[in-house]
């Protein structure tokens, strides 16, 4: 949304917002000139306003959108907008899947602007090199992520269309994986004409029957692109591989950013640049410049000598792939302050996040973040805490930040490696740890 609101507003458009509380992305929309009004209240909305864009998370129950909707002229959910945005462009750029989203489009955002092509993009994640989450360019490219939830990315229809992988989620709206499965078809069936689907092998299997214009992606191989010769970097974070596309050795790239899924999510936007005819030369400078997008393997600073990382891990295929990234660092014990997102995906994925969360030496658990949902009470972090400690894990629960930093000051190590995740407020953790060292 914060990127939508600034693309409009650097076309001319009066843009104002609001929020269900302050926090970094508000400060920011407020310092270039849009006002948000901090709760989500009728009162916002004015008959002056055209238009009003709301996420797919926010419920018909909302009073602002019932207020919007009896006075405004026009109101659109978010993927509406960016369609419109996307589909202006002459070369539309879509990164779908479960995950790997904002890493693989921050990748070929930093591509795009190595070869000169001066994008356009609005990613989920705030890019290192622009320190946003947004670009305003005059070149033909409009970069942007397609999230499946609602059917958002129905409204959209990309010429270069990636899809990183796919697995259950957002069963609160699909209910099964087969109705996921079929969304994602009618999604690549919209695709324009020529577009092209860069995907992993095994989802080209699915696809093949709504498109055959494929290109595969895999770590490595067999598939049109893979990397070969992976050296882990002995200092610092990331690794150096070469890249194959279709038999031939292109050369080395040196990806600065820790984690096999990685260079699966690097070697996607590699693929979508070839295609793009863009030089490798500026394909290798692009990703050297990359460094990890914000809440994603974040490094946030030192704490008496404990490393503290942030990550936007919440579902568990992210959070062991960040675990496993995190396990090529050098360090004595790893620590993971967890806070769950949604209560529907905690108990749908339930066993999952106990096998992923167990790849941790020490799990701390904050409560629930409630997002878009009302609580049960039929799940609760205190029950993956308890389950983790019958698995022979450290596993804690506690009810609030305070405790959890308290309880990390007394209990982490110099040389141990602290790792807040989850798409919630948990950082805010290491944020007073850090502010008070």
């Amino acid at each position: 949304m914060s990127g939508i609101a600034m693309i409009l507003k650097s076309r001319g458009y009066i843009v104002t917002g609001s929020d269900r509380s302050e926090n970094e992305m508000v400060r920011a929309l407020e310092k270039a000139g849009i006002p948000v009004a901090i709760g989500q209240k009728a009162s916002n909305i004015t008959s002056d306003i055209d238009t009003v864009v709301y996420t797919a998370a926010i419920h018909d129950d909302n009073e602002e959108l019932i207020a919007a909707r009896a006075v405004c002229p026009r109101v659109i959910e978010r993927s509406v907008m960016l369609g419109e945005l996307l589909n202006e462009s002459r070369i539309p750029i879509a990164v779908a899947g479960t995950h790997g989203k904002t890493s693989t489009s921050s990748i070929l955002a930093c591509i795009l602007m190595a070869a000169g092509k001066d994008p356009s993009f609005s990613i989920g994640g705030v890019l290192a090199s622009t320190n946003t989450n947004y670009r305003v360019g005059k070149g033909d490219h409009m970069l942007i992520e397609a999230c499946e939830y609602h059917d958002s990315f129905l409204d959209f229809h990309p010429v270069i269309n990636i899809i990183t992988n796919i697995e259950p989620e957002h069963l609160d709206y699909f209910k099964t994986f087969e109705n996921e499965l079929a969304s994602f078809d009618k999604y690549v069936s919209t695709m324009r004409p020529g577009g092209v689907l860069i995907t992993s092998p095994q989802l080209k299997e699915h696809f093949k029957t709504v498109t055959d214009h494929i290109f595969t992606v895999s770590v490595d191989g067999p598939s049109d692109i893979y990397a070969i010769d992976i050296v882990r970097h002995e200092t610092g974070l990331g690794s150096s591989f070469h890249v194959v596309y279709q038999g031939q050795d292109l050369g080395q790239v040196d990806l600065y950013v820790p984690g096999r899924h990685l260079i699966y999510d690097c070697l996607c936007a590699i693929m979508a640049a070839i295609y793009d005819g863009i030089p490798f030369e500026a394909i290798q400078q692009g990703v050297a410049g990359y460094k990890a997008t914000k809440k994603r393997f974040e490094y946030l600073g030192s704490w008496h000598g404990t490393a503290i990382v942030d990550d936007y891990a919440h579902h568990p295929s992210e959070i062991k792939a960040t675990l496993k990234a995190a396990r090529e660092i050098p360090m004595k014990d790893l620590w993971v302050a967890f806070q769950p997102h949604t209560y529907s995906r905690t108990i749908n994925f339930f066993d999952d996040f106990v096998d992923a969360l167990s790849m941790a030496d020490h799990i701390v658990l904050a409560d629930i973040y409630a997002a878009r949902e009302v609580d049960t009470g039929v799940v609760s972090s205190k029950m993956l805490a308890d389950a983790l400690r019958e698995r022979g894990k450290d596993a804690y629960y506690f009810p609030t930040f305070d405790e959890i930093k308290n309880f990390l000051e007394k209990n982490i190590s110099p040389k141990d490696l602290l790792i807040t995740m989850g798409a919630g407020t948990i950082v805010d953790v290491a944020h007073s740890m850090l502010s008070e060292k």
